[in-house]
């Protein structure tokens, strides 16, 4: 009987029992840290290790961190806006006082200047303030005052400009409360004046855009660039002296002119008019 042969016996690789070994203590490991408390140190060193040795734990920690930074920078962005926008609305309303505060410097300038105004010696009246301007209608203005306070359709109106009282208009439209007041640059204005220089009386007529003009003068009347020109005593509305301007060109346009037309700056302007002195009792003498 032959004897048997031994089968040889097979030979494991180090590195295939590593590579077994290895998920084994990986297993043994996980269930070891599941089992275990969570209080104390224990619960301390299992965080620990878990951070260490549980790839998927490193990348949750990673994750929260950065939605913890993202959080936080968001928030920052949301107060800065806020600020922003706080500063803006500081800034605006900076601006918005110191307009109403250029504002009220002028007028209190223009009141100091209506305080010397010698008219309220002179004429009985009222002070307005101008209310509304109507777009369409540039050359007219509506003030604050009207029947209540003594104003009547064609009473006479003065102004203040560059430290000297001037014609302003004529009151057209009375209501209770307010009066509306055609300036001496409508079309629809005129009133009787005369030059300082030589006395002569002529028709002073509004142009609208154009320059404001003295009709029938003289022919022969020696005028020069910057007479005075006044309201006349033979107006039917106007008291005498009213200072409407200067004298600033006469016009030989005509070929058989038989009068001089002469151009007149006002002395007060539309858009300068923000306070007024209505005449009341139109005929009023000094």
């Amino acid at each position: 009987m032959l004897p048997r042969k031994k089968s040889p016996k097979k030979h494991t690789e180090p590195g295939t029992k590593r590579r077994f070994l290895l998920p084994v203590a990986f297993l043994l490991f996980s269930f070891l840290l599941m089992i275990l408390p969570l209080e104390g140190f224990v619960s301390s060193v299992k965080a620990v290790l878990a951070y260490v040795f549980i790839p998927q734990v490193r990348l949750a920690h990673g994750t929260a961190k950065y939605a913890e930074d993202v959080s936080l920078t968001v928030r920052e962005l949301l107060d800065a806006h806020r600020e922003n926008r706080a500063l803006k609305q500081e800034i605006e309303m900076t601006k918005l006082l110191a307009s109403q505060a250029e504002a009220i410097l002028d007028e209190n300038g223009r009141l100091t200047e209506i305080l010397q105004l010698r008219p309220a010696q002179r004429w009985t009246g009222v002070w307005a303030k101008v209310a509304y301007r109507e777009p369409t209608q540039w050359n007219t203005v509506i003030i604050d005052k009207g029947s209540r306070d003594g104003i009547r359709e064609r009473s006479a109106v003065i102004s203040m400009e560059a430290g000297k009282e001037g014609l302003a208009g004529v009151v057209v439209e009375v209501t209770e409360n307010t009066a509306k007041v055609l300036l001496v640059r409508d079309e629809d204005f005129s009133a009787a004046v005369y030059l300082e220089r030589g006395q002569e009386e002529g028709l002073l007529v509004g142009s609208g855009m154009r320059p404001v003009r003295i009709k029938y003068i003289p022919l022969l009347t020696h005028v020069e660039k910057g007479d005075k020109v006044f309201t006349a005593a033979t107006s039917s509305i106007f008291p005498a002296g009213i200072l409407v301007g200067e004298v600033s060109g006469v016009r030989g346009d005509e070929t058989f002119q038989t009068a001089l037309t002469i151009n007149v700056e006002p002395q007060v302007h539309s858009s300068a008019v923000k306070e007024v002195f209505v005449i009341l009792g139109n005929k009023d003498r000094k």
